[in-house]
């Protein structure tokens, strides 16, 4: 018979029967182990910061390093392709709102005015160069600096 002791009477005055004691420790371990549930800890840091300082949830804030103005020499069209950051430009009327609107982010953010960076190939005729600048003091901008070419490269 389950959860008897077999032996003799006087060693064991009292039969305890052990089987619903067991079958209650393991429904209480299969309940426990079903209710557990596991701390994240990846993809969630507590943090405590200040509640003032900052951007606060859903802002984006992309600080504005610099307005740089880059001029391509195109062969086959045998034209200047200009870029602004990373987006192609495809007329001077274009090329003065992005200015504009590049330099009234900055102040709109109070960041430092940045100088208008004019990156441009050797082969990009000062023309096209000079249009860029006339283009900037247009809109406003009265900082243009000229960005340096890489060193040409030792023959060897």
């Amino acid at each position: 018979m389950a959860g008897v002791s077999v032996g003799e009477e006087s060693d064991n005055p009292v039969g305890i029967n052990v089987t619903p004691l067991v079958d209650i420790i393991f429904c209480l371990c299969v309940f426990f182990m079903i209710s557990f549930k596991f701390k994240q800890i990846e993809g969630r840091f507590d943090a405590w910061l200040p509640r003032n300082t900052g951007a606060g949830p859903g802002d984006l804030v992309v600080p504005l390093t610099e307005i740089r103005v880059a001029l391509f020499w195109n062969e086959t069209t045998r034209e200047s392709v200009r870029q602004l950051g990373h987006r192609r430009v495809a007329d001077d009327e274009e090329l003065g709102l992005l200015l504009r609107e590049a330099h009234d982010d900055c102040v709109r953010l109070d960041l430092p005015i940045s100088p208008v960076t004019i990156d441009a190939e050797a082969r990009v005729p000062w023309r096209d160069i000079v249009g860029v600048v006339n283009i900037c003091k247009k809109s406003g901008l009265d900082r243009v600096e000229f960005a340096l070419q890489a060193p040409p490269a030792e023959r060897k």
